[in-house]
């Protein structure tokens, strides 16, 4: 329970037009709505800042960052969960679907992998059950098909633990993401120290896998994402080919097409489609990818996603806001297209009984500034 908050004098980005007006939040929902710039007795002059709906997260590999921040360190995981909050409340986030990868390798010597998935998400669903965590924490479980173990570690996984969303990723060399073999040498050797002269042995090694577990791990995610009552997601889709399998399996959701091809068919068949917004703002895909910003201007662009940098969320959202003319189309990628996409039908929104999500913000020289983030109708950030 929460006292009264009168939030005055703000240009309210609504669902289909920006207004001057006051926002009330009582009890952690949103319980008005008045038109006009005057600021009653007791409310928060925001001085014609905006307020918009809290930014929901589908897709993020932040929390990854806080359980590693060096190579073969691994961090206290409540503090690195804690850390990860922390910072994307800061960042204007108040809903987020933490990705944890599910699927490992336990053969190939010094690059293999281990699981965690079932522990993390046992640690997150703890600290949200005491209190720790300021803002909205769900579960999205990525299901990496050229693995080893992944049809052992989605066992692990029931209904009772409310996995959101699940997401189908083959990150097997030479395909989707990684098409360009010369960028992924560049990753696999500068990001993750692999010697240059065993490229081609890893590659071969991580081909094989694919070959001998692919089949059966796509089969074995779309199972599981039926069995846990989860939105169903694909990811890096290249072709409409792979589009179109995509839809076959029951996806809804498409996470970083890589081409316009499969933007074109995504939109063609009904998939929303997710882009990342460090595309968007760096001006383009680091691993050579097509641009967000030609999706943007193409109407193929649904979703933002933060990806690995969550304050570009905001930025993002503001961008295609600019680019559009339309600042309540733009907001709408971070709040209520997700929100929607993933069955949420309590926020995403600022509209009278829904969740008092709010972030207020300004735009000094293009670059959103965050003022205060406010989840549940508690001043978080």
């Amino acid at each position: 329970m929460t006292q009264d908050i009168l939030l005055s004098n703000a240009s309210l980005i609504l669902k289909d037009e920006v207004i001057m007006g006051t926002l009330h939040l009582r009890e952690g929902l949103i319980a008005g709505i008045t038109r006009g710039g005057g600021v009653p007795e007791g409310a928060v002059d925001c001085q014609g800042d905006m307020l918009a709906p809290g930014l929901v997260e589908l897709h993020t590999d932040n929390l990854e960052r806080h359980l590693s921040p060096r190579p073969k360190v691994d961090w206290p995981h409540g503090a690195a969960i804690v850390a990860h909050d922390r910072e994307l409340a800061g960042a204007g986030i108040t809903t987020v679907f933490d990705a944890i990868r599910v699927g490992s390798i336990v053969s190939g010597g010094q690059r293999r992998y281990g699981k965690y998935a079932r522990r993390m998400a046992d640690e997150i669903i703890a600290m949200r059950a005491a209190g720790a965590l300021r803002i909205s924490h769900h579960i999205h479980l990525r299901a990496e098909t050229c693995s080893e173990t992944l049809v052992e570690e989605l066992a692990e996984f029931g209904p009772r633990d409310r996995i959101g969303i699940v997401s189908m990723m083959d990150h097997t060399p030479g395909q989707r993401q990684f098409s360009d073999m010369g960028k992924y040498k560049d990753y696999v050797c500068g990001k993750h120290g692999l010697p240059a002269d065993e490229f081609e042995g890893y590659v071969a090694f991580l081909r094989g896998i694919h070959a001998e577990y692919g089949a059966k791990h796509e089969a074995a995610t779309v199972a599981a994402a039926r069995k846990l009552g989860a939105t169903l997601a694909s990811h890096d889709d290249t072709t409409a080919t792979q589009v179109a399998a995509s839809h076959t399996h029951g996806v809804t959701l498409a996470e970083f097409p890589t081409t316009i091809e499969a933007a074109n068919a995504c939109r063609q068949l009904g998939l929303l489609t997710i882009m990342g917004a460090p595309n968007l703002v760096r001006g383009g895909s680091h691993s050579g990818n097509v641009a967000a910003a030609e999706l943007a201007g193409r109407d193929r662009l649904d979703i933002l996603s933060s990806d690995y940098v969550p304050a570009s969320l905001l930025m993002g959202a503001v961008r295609l806001a600019q680019m559009w003319g339309d600042y309540p189309r733009g907001m709408a990628t971070v709040s209520a297209a997700p929100a929607r996409a993933v069955g949420l039908t309590d926020r995403g929104v600022l509209a009278v009984g829904l969740r008092a999500d709010v972030i207020r913000f300004a735009v000094i020289d293009d670059t959103p500034v965050l003022r205060g983030t406010w989840s549940a109708g508690v001043q978080v950030s």
